[in-house]
């Protein structure tokens, strides 16, 4: 397989993992952050005007099942073992800064989901274990 497709690859492959991620922060986690700070109505304007967010809410543990699949996917392909960039100075450039972009596409993803995770799994349980 050429520097090219292994690159255009990853690059999809990450773009796809970014997009579901921010899935799970827009169905489970920004629904219940805006009910918390007591903006209940702009959920309800939102799931009537984006009926999908339900379906998504019903469905949040295949949501994050999936999402976390594809990070683990996606962060499998940038740090594999034996992933090198060519040795041509102008393929070796626009290598590393596609895997420099990668990563941060990567890494802001792991934060969404990490978020998104929290809201939707843990803030609650938090909540009424500490009485508050």
């Amino acid at each position: 397989m050429s520097i090219d497709a292994t690159t255009s690859k990853d690059r999809s492959v990450t773009f796809f993992t970014l997009f579901t991620t921010t899935g799970t922060l827009v169905c489970c986690a920004l629904p219940i952050m805006l009910v918390t700070l007591g903006m209940g109505a702009t959920v309800a304007a939102m799931t009537s005007t984006f009926p999908f967010l339900i379906t998504l809410s019903l469905h949040k543990g295949w949501v994050f099942a999936f999402s976390g699949l594809m990070l683990l996917v996606s962060g499998w392909l940038m740090y594999r073992p034996g992933r090198a960039c060519p040795t041509d100075e102008e393929l070796a450039r626009a290598c590393s800064s596609a895997h420099k972009w990668n990563q941060r596409i990567y890494w802001t993803s792991v934060l969404i989901w990490s978020i998104g995770f929290f809201a939707a799994f843990l803030a609650l349980p938090l909540r009424i274990w500490l009485d508050v």
